[in-house]
């Protein structure tokens, strides 16, 4: 055979760098997941202040502040280690956020 015989040579991960691998990716994902979730909730709070003062319909506040109550859940939901539900809540915060601008 005309192959490398170092083909084989992977550097060897025991178990304990493996979960800490781990642990420290779970912590990143609840960091962010929080994270983001907080400055939506500033983003939808800071917006339905700004359309409440305005001449905006009484709908696109409450929008705002509906979509921000959903991301500050979401950011709850995070920082519990719920990444997986915070992300989708996220999404759906912002996008009850969107269609209180589409009625703006």
């Amino acid at each position: 055979m005309s192959g490398r015989t170092d083909s084989d040579t992977d550097p060897v991960i025991t178990e304990a760098e493996d979960a800490a691998d781990h642990v420290s990716d779970a912590r990143r994902a609840r960091f962010v997941a929080a994270g983001a979730g907080v400055l939506l909730t500033l983003a939808g709070l800071a917006a339905a202040l700004l359309r409440l003062t305005g001449s905006a319909p009484a709908l696109v506040p409450a929008a705002y502040g509906l979509g921000a109550a959903v991301c500050a859940v979401a950011a709850v939901l995070g920082s519990r280690g719920r990444t997986r539900r915070a992300l989708w809540m996220l999404i759906v915060g912002t996008m009850i956020m969107a269609l209180g601008d589409q009625f703006d």
